[in-house]
């Protein structure tokens, strides 16, 4: 949070119990598709992505120089991404977009579609917004999606950070939600894959619940694995 140009962030979790829901279970984004414990989410400020890059891969090459940055980690799914579109459950009502992460949300999912082009993947987005996530949102409890399209990685990233994939035929829907992903994963949040395969253009690669971490504690460490 200290990096220029970041003006909110926050970290989330996957507990075991939260892994095992994942789907579906040859995912391209993580092998196996219960690996991954931790995921951060930050908002850039619109128009300084550039000058952001170059700061944040100037500091990790110096942090790494100085001894500080934890190798062992496994980076599964890394990416800078340009926001597409949001859809609401309440329209105008509630907090948009920007507050999502300042705001006390209970859960998030992370949903990753990709499709076989980037003309497709038009074909997709228009899909998700006019008819798909309208109908998902209706009376469920996630106030609102975010969809985003992966970005690639500079050349001089950090070598343990491997490039994004997906770039022109990806998206990345953040679902954030009003309750614990437990409570409401059977009724709102199995069968995402199959609406995708028998209505819109894409195939479903990873859907995954997480939670808030308390931030200052090491609570949830002993519940994931």
């Amino acid at each position: 949070m200290a990096m220029p140009w970041i003006y909110a962030g926050r970290r989330w979790v996957a507990t075991r119990d939260l892994q095992l829901l994942r789907y579906p279970e040859k995912s391209a984004v993580a092998q196996p598709v219960t690996a991954g414990c931790y995921l951060s989410v930050y908002w850039l400020t619109e128009g300084r992505h550039a000058e952001h890059l170059r700061w944040t891969v100037g500091i990790n090459q110096r942090l790494n120089r100085d001894g500080r940055v934890h190798e062992g980690r496994t980076h599964v799914f890394t990416a800078f991404q340009d926001h597409a579109a949001t859809v609401y459950r309440d329209g105008a009502a509630g907090p948009r977009d920007h507050h999502a992460l300042d705001h006390p949300y209970a859960g998030l999912v992370v949903e990753v579609i990709d499709s076989e082009s980037p003309e497709q993947r038009e074909e997709l987005l228009a899909w998700l917004r006019s008819r798909h996530l309208p109908g998902r949102l209706a009376g469920s409890p996630a106030a609102m999606v975010t969809v985003f399209r992966p970005t690639p990685l500079p050349a001089d990233r950090m070598a343990y950070v491997k490039q994004v994939e997906g770039v022109g035929t990806r998206l990345t829907l953040l679902w954030f939600l009003e309750r614990d992903p437990r409570e409401c994963w059977e009724g709102y949040f199995t069968g995402l894959d199959t609406d995708v395969i028998s209505a819109g253009p894409g195939h479903v690669e990873f859907v995954a619940p997480f939670i808030p971490t308390i931030r200052g504690t090491d609570h949830y460490v002993d519940r994931l694995r």
